[in-house]
């Protein structure tokens, strides 16, 4: 049997050690990397330019602001087809929503919308009823509830699903190469940063 290897094969290598001449690195930092420098500064301007040190939301606004771009790429260019492509969207877009609900931080108001509305808002007032007290707690302890839910869902996306059921399925089917990709997309809820690349 006669190896040979391909026209593009020896173009690929060339090309490869073209790219680590110090001029391709140069004409690389003008044409590529200050543009996107560039793009990039004026992409995150509103979170770089609000950016403080002192407190974990900013970072919360400049990942979020990323995640709007990764989301985008992923749903308008993507290349992977569609269940699991538009899965992780759907996942992207849930932890944007998270990031926006820990932004607003709306959770008295959710657990009024379900309880009702605080009892005697005046704070400065000793008058409160038994009654009043009751159903004050009751809202406060059900807007601490939906807030800590909703922290445990955001690590759980970011951290994705257990990959070892998977490979569980895989084995307990016995599936072929094909099979196993009509299971991956099955299985694969969109969840799990690792996963949310093209």
């Amino acid at each position: 049997m006669k190896v040979e290897f391909a026209d593009s094969f020896w173009k690929s290598l060339k090309r490869l050690s073209r790219h680590q001449t110090w001029w391709y690195k140069t004409y690389e930092v003008f044409r590529y990397k200050i543009p996107m420098f560039l793009e990039n500064l004026w992409f995150f301007k509103k979170e770089l330019w609000r950016f403080r040190s002192w407190d974990y939301s900013f970072n919360l606004f400049l990942f979020k602001r990323s995640l709007e771009k990764t989301a985008h790429t992923l749903e308008f260019y993507g290349n992977e087809v569609d269940g699991p492509r538009m899965k992780k969207v759907n996942k992207i877009k849930r932890v944007i929503e998270l990031i926006n609900n820990i932004d607003e931080g709306h959770y008295i108001s959710r657990a009024e919308s379900e309880l009702g509305k605080l009892k005697n808002s005046d704070w400065f007032s000793r008058e409160d009823t038994d009654e009043e007290r009751e159903h004050n707690r009751k809202v406060f302890d059900l807007s601490t509830k939906i807030e800590n839910d909703e922290w445990d869902e955001f690590i759980s996306i970011l951290k994705g699903q257990n990959h070892q059921e998977y490979v569980n399925l895989v084995e307990a089917n016995k599936t072929k190469d094909d099979e196993q990709r009509d299971l991956w997309e099955e299985w694969f809820d969109g969840s799990g940063i690792k996963h949310w690349w093209d």
